[in-house]
């Protein structure tokens, strides 16, 4: 008799799956780990110390970003052989599945927001992003890539006219921002989640693809930066806001910059998961297959410890003194480890298929 066929391949090596896309997301996911609990000072490049502040905004963008990824494959692009959009009854179907995730999501956050844990939780934005790409799903990799730059270059311009709006609508105002997830302002991160469905349909197993991406976006992050050091206007003036580079700014250098970085962190990923390395980094590949497990389950499990040892899960400060994340990220790691390897797909990752499947027939 046949012994049955590892799970493990089946989950974590299937030729389906792209290794390097998984350990994008556990480092996304590590990342906002860090910017939520850790307190990180000020970068500076010639202190090492320092470099730990870069996960501040970039984390949340390559969070972004690769939900644009996420999707072009979900939605039937290939990994290979040109990434064609999907088409006819695929796309129409693969259009209104997105549609249910974007409602699951965005409920999702606003159940997270109400836990009371101080951080902006990003899935409400994630709601309004994957119902911003239902449109998208059938452009081509060139025409995403010039929609990428164009929104990523042009919006930063009009969110001080959008803040402005939100600012004077008073309590009106305040309550979009929460629905909207406007920490993450859909208006300009689109462009992230259209460079991530970019990159998707630009082959991603090739080798040329993927140095393009690291190349590019590091040549976007680097540009980004030096012109940083030499615009010098007044900070509270509009164009000091459309240019700002610093983090949730929504500013035109953040936006390339951090965008920049984001892309060369999933080219670098995809390339580093072509060598044997991919298998030491199993575990941060298993905590990027069940990302949304992960982000509800860090939120979850702060509400819970913060409501035990403080009494207050408001209290940042507080909890960030109980020095929570090694041990967040300990767990995290032994979790979708042990998860990917015994079961399979993440528990809330399994949910949402199941759900988005119910609803929407194939």
């Amino acid at each position: 008799m046949a012994a049955p066929r590892p799970i493990r391949a089946r989950t974590l090596d299937d030729a389906g799956r792209l290794a390097g896309v998984d350990l994008a997301r556990g480092l996304a996911v590590f990342g906002m780990f860090a910017a939520h609990l850790l307190v990180t000072p000020h970068f500076d490049a010639a202190q090492p110390a320092t470099w730990v502040d870069l996960v501040n905004g970039r984390s949340s963008i390559l969070f972004a970003t690769l939900a644009g990824v996420s999707i072009a494959l979900m939605s039937g692009a290939r990994a290979s052989a040109g990434s064609s959009p999907a088409s006819g009854r695929t796309l129409v179907v693969a259009r209104r599945r997105l549609v249910v995730r974007a409602v699951i999501l965005w409920g999702i956050g606003m159940l997270l927001n109400a836990t009371g844990v101080p951080v902006y939780v990003i899935l409400p934005a994630y709601g309004i992003l994957f119902l911003l790409a239902v449109p998208l799903l059938r452009l081509s990799a060139s025409t995403l890539w010039v929609l990428a730059a164009v929104v990523g270059v042009g919006a930063p311009w009009l969110l001080p006219l959008a803040d402005r709006v939100l600012v004077a609508a008073g309590p009106v105002g305040g309550d979009l921002v929460l629905l909207l997830g406007w920490h993450y302002p859909f208006l300009v991160w689109a462009a992230f989640l259209i460079a991530g469905l970019a990159a998707a349909r630009s082959d991603l197993r090739s080798a040329r693809t993927l140095v393009a991406l690291v190349v590019g976006g590091a040549a976007c992050a680097m540009a980004a930066a030096a012109a940083s050091t030499v615009i010098d206007l007044p900070e509270d003036s509009y164009l000091a806001r459309v240019l700002a580079d610093g983090a949730h700014s929504g500013g035109v250098l953040e936006t390339v910059g951090s965008g920049g970085f984001a892309l060369a962190v999933v080219g670098l990923c995809l390339l580093i998961c072509r060598t044997p390395a991919r298998i030491v980094l199993l575990p941060a590949r298993a905590v990027g297959s069940m990302p949304l497990t992960a982000y509800v389950g860090q939120i979850v499990a702060w509400a819970v410890w913060a409501s035990l040892a403080l009494g207050d899960v408001g209290d940042l400060s507080g909890f960030r003194a109980l020095q929570p994340f090694w041990p967040f990220v300990g767990a995290t790691l032994v979790f979708c480890t042990a998860w990917a390897l015994v079961v399979g797909r993440g528990p809330l990752e399994r949910a949402l298929a199941y759900a988005t499947r119910a609803v929407i027939r194939g």
